[in-house]
Formats: C-alpha cells, structure tokens, sequence
C-alpha cells in the first residue's frame, strides 16, 4: 500500500499542465425517496491530479440548506464515509448538503513543502471551497466543516485560516497537536520535511499552536473524542487552551475508541450539533 501525499492517476501528467477545473457531474439516483448523489471530479493544478468528490443532498433542498464539508482520516479516501454508512440517510435526516472530497492516503489537508507535489490546502481554498459553495448555493453562515482524525487535523485548520468561510467546524479525535501521534516520524515527514524537536513546521501547523490569533472568538468548535482513544490528549488539551483564551468550544468525550463504530456516532453528534447551532 502506497503511503504518500501524492496520488496516483491515469491522468497525472497531463494533470501537471492543467489551468483549469474540469468538473464532470454525474447524477446517480438512490431512492425514490431521496436526491440524487453528485460525483465531482476536479482537475487539479494544484493538486497535480484529480481530486474525486462526493456530494449527498437532502430529499428538501431550500436556498436557506446548510452544507458540510466531511473530511475523512489518514490512509482514506474520499468514499470513506459513505462506504461505512449511510451518508444520504444522514443527508436526509438533518437537511445538509454533505460534501466528502478526497485527502488522500497521507496528505494531512496541507500544502506539500515541496511545490512539486500536492499543494492541498491551495486546492481547498482557490478550488474546492468556491466551486462548491458558488455550485451549491450556500453562504458562510451555512458552511461547515468537520472531519475524523487526520481530518479533524485539517477540519480545524481549515477553519482556522479563514473563519468567514464558515459558521462552526469540529473534529471528532482529531490530530489536533502533530506532536501527538506515532505517523509524525513516518507520514507526517513525507508532507512537512523529517521530524525533529527543531523543525517548527510540526508545531506551526498544529491547531492547537495556532489558537493565540482567536483569543475571545466566538465562533463555535465542536470538539468530540472517544474516551479510550489514544488520541484523547489531543482533545483535551486543545480544548483546555481554547478556553483558557475565552475562544467558543465545545468538547464531548463519549466511550470509544479510534474506529468507525465511534466516528459513526460522532458524526450523528455533530450534526446534530450543527443543527441546532445554526437555528440558534
């Protein structure tokens, strides 16, 4: 199994002239009861490939219908989160429009130290975030974001580099300090360059070192973890320092461990949350 921040596509080079977005949507129907499920493919300069996209709307669609981008965890794709569960019946249930790109096996929702490679948060920003919001009709006060371990890494990230773009993020046991996990000395490295104690982009592009710019934010994170995650540190002590800087957060600790069981109903637990924050 390839282990890298790049993908691997038929169409790699001529994907490293490509200037624009190529956009191919094709409408699968579900059931009668449902839309339809959207499959995007954008052709990516930045990204120096395609990037696959699914996109699950609710059986009612208003101009006022919230819309989630959902990031899946390391050594995913972006047909994760519908192949362990039922995304349209989530869809369909809270009324979003959900939005599941592809991160690829390693690529931590960051851009590449080398340039040569996968520049992802440049794609979010100049690609994906506006093609999806101008295509879907929605605002920042109806955009979400939140994803599962290394894509509550880049969820909260993501959000914390523009917080116009959106009404609240979360992350459920997110990667919210790089220092935490084991896959900084042996993935994180092929994005950020070796670990070590001196190469400050581990800490630079960990959220929760990136807090001191939101002191008294109000702008609401949902911060949720399994109990018995290993990776529970990450979302205590985030949340602690978001509140130790009056920043808006929220944190939820429910038994489970890193696995889909969890991120399941974690996923239940921020919509739900999301919800009742936008009517709020």
């Amino acid at each position: 199994m390839k282990s890298s921040s790049t993908c691997n596509s038929p169409y790699l080079a001529a994907n490293k002239v490509a200037l624009a977005i190529v956009l191919f949507v094709l409408g699968i129907a579900l059931t009668k009861e449902t839309n339809a499920q959207e499959r995007i493919i954008f052709e990516s300069e930045y990204l120096k490939c395609n990037d696959t996209v699914l996109v699950f709307t609710p059986d009612h669609v208003s101009k006022e219908t919230p819309l989630l981008f959902l990031l899946h965890g390391w050594s995913g794709a972006y047909h994760n989160w519908s192949a362990k569960t039922d995304i349209q019946e989530f869809s369909n249930k809270y009324g979003f429009i959900i939005v599941t790109p592809d991160g690829f096996y390693n690529s931590w929702y960051l851009n590449n130290i080398d340039t040569a490679k996968m520049q992802w948060r440049t794609f979010f920003d100049k690609e994906l975030y506006p093609t999806i919001v101008s295509k879907y009709k929605s605002a920042p006060e109806r955009t979400f974001i939140t994803g599962l371990s290394m894509g509550g890494h880049g969820a909260i990230n993501i959000f914390l580099d523009d917080t116009t773009r959106f009404k609240a993020a979360g992350s459920m046991s997110g990667v919210l300090n790089l220092q935490d996990t084991r896959l900084k000395s042996n993935q994180i490295n092929e994005v950020l360059g070796e670990y070590s104690p001196e190469n400050r982009l581990f800490d630079q592009n960990s959220a929760i070192y990136r807090l001191e710019n939101f002191k008294g934010s109000k702008k609401m994170m949902l911060i949720t973890c399994g109990a018995q995650d290993n990776l529970v540190k990450s979302s205590v002590d985030f949340t602690k320092r978001c509140s130790d800087l009056d920043i808006a957060n929220t944190l939820i600790l429910s038994p489970g461990v890193h696995s889909w069981d969890y991120w399941i109903y974690a996923l239940d637990v921020h919509l739900f949350f999301f919800d009742k924050y936008l009517k709020d």
